[in-house]
């Protein structure tokens, strides 16, 4: 059974964003939460989009089993 949003999509399309990730992954230095925190201090980042950042990664770990 396959997957209708990706059928929507196109197949490639997880590949695809699975490459950026480990790209950024690859680029990325330092520790996340101090960096965020840092975005969140300066106002380059609201309380609200910190909430809805980590309301997002918490439903990723479920999904991805963590």
């Amino acid at each position: 059974m396959s997957n209708p949003l990706f059928s929507m999509i196109g197949n490639q399309m997880p590949n695809n964003l699975m490459q950026r990730f480990q790209q950024f992954q690859q680029m990325f230095r330092g520790d996340p939460r101090q960096q965020v925190q840092q975005l969140l201090n300066s106002g380059k980042v609201s309380q609200a989009q910190y909430n809805q950042a980590v309301q997002i990664a918490q439903q990723l770990q479920r999904m991805m089993g963590r």
